[in-house]
């Protein structure tokens, strides 16, 4: 079950390859989590003494459920990989113009996990060269579909 996507990664990044993480939360975040009190749009990922860490990630803190307790919204969390996905990770985000970003934040049997992947940044005329395929896809799509009432 899908919580909250990163809609503009998609728009600004070539993605190279998808990584599946487990996130290290708090209690208050778990349920902020389950409300849907979260934000990825400039959430994204660093690496730091081997170990991944996720930065920009909003969670906004439920009321009822973290009154006696310090919330920050966006305190840095650590990602739950195994090592020889770690090094992947390092690997490609030594490379030139790739970074890490997050996509999107899911349970998985019952688990919050969120989506990563190694991205390469896109161009201006990429982007709207992107645009314009998708456009000629729904076009050709809806053509199609008229063909097949006819």
């Amino acid at each position: 079950m899908n919580i909250s996507s990163n809609k503009k990664a998609l728009h600004d990044y070539y993605i190279l390859e998808r990584y599946e993480a487990g996130l290290a939360l708090l209690g208050w975040e778990v349920k902020a989590i389950r409300a849907g009190k979260v934000q990825l749009r400039d959430s994204y990922v660093k690496i730091k003494d081997k170990e991944v860490w996720l930065l920009g990630c909003q969670i906004t803190p439920l009321i009822s459920s973290s009154t006696h307790i310090f919330t920050d919204a966006s305190r840095v969390k650590k990602l739950l990989l195994n090592k020889k996905e770690v090094d992947r990770l390092i690997v490609a985000s030594e490379q030139k113009g790739h970074t890490i970003i997050a996509l999107d934040l899911h349970f998985s049997k019952g688990l919050v996990k969120v989506s990563i992947a190694s991205a390469k940044g896109k161009k201006e005329y990429d982007k709207r060269a992107t645009e314009k395929e998708r456009e000629l896809n729904k076009e050709a799509a809806s053509a199609m579909k008229k063909l097949r009432r006819i």
